[in-house]
């Protein structure tokens, strides 16, 4: 069951400028991120982390898509969630993340877009 909007991932090539510009403009500031294997920065709105940006290593060319990379939802109900997705041949993944109490089910819908579904997995929260 979905119980709240999460976060949008946006891909970009102006990591440093657009850590400013939505810290100027917006109000966000950079917080704690996994170490994850490629450069980004988690802005966050109060204590929650609403944009994610993904470092692209080199500038855009022509063709590059530098927009929406996912969008994802807060949920409850992981198993039963993954059961659905199974019994529908639904392609998905499960992916825990790393130094966080959070696992992702990652799905594409119909068009291609990729979601993920993200299950709190603390020790308060089975």
């Amino acid at each position: 069951m979905l119980i709240a909007f999460d976060h949008v991932n946006l891909r970009t090539a102006n990591l440093d400028e657009m850590i400013a510009w939505y810290g100027d403009i917006l109000g966000l500031h950079p917080g704690k991120r996994p170490p994850f294997a490629f450069p980004g920065a988690w802005l966050y709105l109060g204590d929650r982390a609403v944009v994610h940006l993904v470092g692209k290593t080199k500038a855009p060319e022509p063709g590059d898509d530098l927009s929406l990379e996912h969008f994802a939802f807060r949920a409850q109900g992981m198993q039963g969630f993954i059961d659905k997705l199974t019994d529908r041949g639904i392609a998905h993944s499960i992916d825990p993340v790393p130094g966080f109490p959070i696992t992702q089910v990652n799905l594409h819908d119909p068009d291609g877009n990729h979601i993920h579904v993200d299950f709190d997995t603390s020790a308060d929260n089975p």
